[in-house]
Formats: C-alpha cells, structure tokens, sequence
C-alpha cells in the first residue's frame, strides 16, 4: 500500500513538473500561448520527455548494478560504461555514422560492451569477482576512455564542439526522434528488470545462495547487465554522460521503500526522471541566456545528497 501511494504521487509530481518546466526558458509561455506555441512541442516537450526516459534508464541501471553486484557503490558512471558508451558516440561523430540511422547508439552499445568486458576481466580474480577490484577497474578504465576522448578532441578541432556535448551531457538537441528510438529501450528494459526482480532480491544474499535456490546466476548476470548496458547506451547517445543519477538515486529510494526490487525500481525510475527534468529545467534556466551542461549540475546536486547519506548510513551503524 505504501508502495502505490508513493508511486502515485511521483507520477503526479511528474505531472506537476512537465506543466511547470514547459512554462520555464528565455521565452516565457503561459496560458494558451504555451498550448500553441511551436516552442513547447517542438523544443521543450521532447527535452522534458528525453529528460524524464534518461533519467528513470539511469535510475534503474544503478539499482540493477548495485544488487548483481552487491556493492551500493556501483553505478553505470563509476564503473565506467557510460564513460565507455560516449566513446562510442564520439567515434560516431568523428567517422561520420551520426548520419545514419541508429548510427550513434549502435556504436555507443558496441564500445558500453566493450567497455563492460573489459572491467569484468581485470576485476575477475579465478571464478570470483570482487567488488573493491571492480569500482577500481570501473575508475582506471573511465580515466583512461576520458583520456583517449581528450586526445580525439585535440585532434579534431573542428568537431570538438560536438564531443564537449558529449562529454558534459546535455539535452539541448534532443527531438521527438531522438525520443522514439530511446524511449522503447528504457521502457522494455525496465519491464525486463522488474520481471528479473525476484532474482536480484535472491544475488543480494549471494551468488552461492541464489544458485541453490534455484537461480541460473550467471544467466541473470548476462542478461541484466546486457540490456541496462543496451540502456545506457541509448541514453548516452540521445544526451551524453551524465552522471550520480544512477548512484543516488536508488540509494533515495531505499530510503522509503526498502531493498526489495520488486518495489525498488519502480520507485527509482519515477525519481530518477523527476531528478532529470528537474536538473535539466535548472540547467537551462538558472544563467539565462546561458545554458550549464546537466551533467555538470547533476553533479553539483548529486555529489552533496549521496555524501549526506553516506553520513548518515554511517551514523545508524
């Protein structure tokens, strides 16, 4: 019971928001201007959508991460894949496939996998996984793609333009397109994962333990890890790297509704897009004309919320 009504009023504070952030922007709209203007349908209606998807994909990939691998600290940012999905787009960009269909998040998938691969087999000590050996390995392979994507903006000055906007995230280009190739992987992937939920509750007590109880551990691993990182890629390709979503806002979410997944990640997609479009109307708004990188400001609000609930996590025990 407790559980629908928080996701009750989510979805209504959803409401609430989409009205208020498409009334917000340089050009001020109110009444039956905002219903006919091309402003609001063809400009910031697909960037409140595309800001509430990515945020709910975020969201959910960061719970999905931190109960596969039983660390609170995992996310899709820190442990590099969607650090590894930008590079992707970036050598889109670079080779020209941006022009095609798909072209984008097709190359952000394969490096996001790549990306994924890579970690799991550094941080893989015999049959074994350890969490420490993996956030240190998301971190180091992370500095390493940001120093290749520095290298390649170095090289390509007339380009660097585009790969800033991928590197700092931004929905500033984002049209109704974008949202009808993005919005149905968010939305099957995160019907995936609560279909999944009952065996993630089950790897959060231990890979040995769901294993007797009758889960396929790694059958779960691959598939879980395969379309939240399919997730991110599509998210990173619609806006960029954008950063804590997935990290605090599942941690937010226990707060009022527990660990269970069942519960979970319904509760952390609603905030998580609401945290979005939040972050992205203050982006846009707060330096007017100017516009700050939401990526950027979700750092600056993400950062301060996640060390306020370390402390005090740290203050219970």
């Amino acid at each position: 019971m407790r559980t629908r009504l928080i996701v009750i009023i989510l979805i209504m504070l959803w409401a609430v928001a989409l009205a208020f952030c498409s009334m917000c922007g340089p050009a001020h709209l109110s009444g039956d201007d905002l219903w006919h203007s091309d402003i609001l349908w063809q400009l910031r209606l697909p960037r409140q959508v595309m800001a509430l998807t990515v945020g709910a994909a975020l969201a959910v990939c960061g719970t999905v991460y931190q109960s596969v691998f039983r660390n609170p600290l995992t996310d899709p940012y820190l442990l590099g894949i969607s650090s590894g999905a930008s590079l992707g787009a970036v050598l889109a960009i670079l080779l020209g496939l941006d022009s095609f269909f798909f072209g984008i998040g097709l190359s952000a998938l394969a490096t996001a996998l790549l990306t994924l691969f890579v970690i799991f087999r550094i941080a893989l000590i015999g049959n074994r996984m350890h969490s420490a050996t993996l956030l240190l390995s998301g971190v180091c392979v992370t500095l390493l793609i940001g120093a290749v994507v520095s290298f390649l903006m170095v090289m390509n000055h007339d380009k660097m333009d585009r790969i800033i906007f991928w590197t700092m995230g931004s929905f500033a280009s984002v049209r109704w397109s974008d949202v009808a190739i993005v919005a149905p992987v968010v939305f099957l992937g995160t019907l995936l994962m609560r279909y999944l939920a009952k065996d993630l509750n089950l790897m959060l007590v231990g890979g040995d333990e769901a294993q007797s109880m009758g889960v396929d551990v790694e059958r779960v691993k691959i598939i879980a890890l395969g379309v939240t990182s399919l997730m991110v890629a599509f998210a990173v390709s619609a806006c960029g790297v954008i950063g804590f979503v997935g990290l605090i806002v599942p941690h937010a979410a226990r707060l009022l509704v527990g660990p269970d997944n069942r519960r979970l990640l319904p509760i952390a997609a609603l905030g998580g897009g609401l945290f979005m479009l939040l972050c992205d109307t203050a982006a846009r708004c707060l330096f007017q004309p100017a516009e700050l990188p939401v990526g950027t400001l979700s750092a600056i609000i993400g950062a301060p919320l996640f060390i306020c609930l370390i402390y005090r996590k740290k203050r219970l025990i």
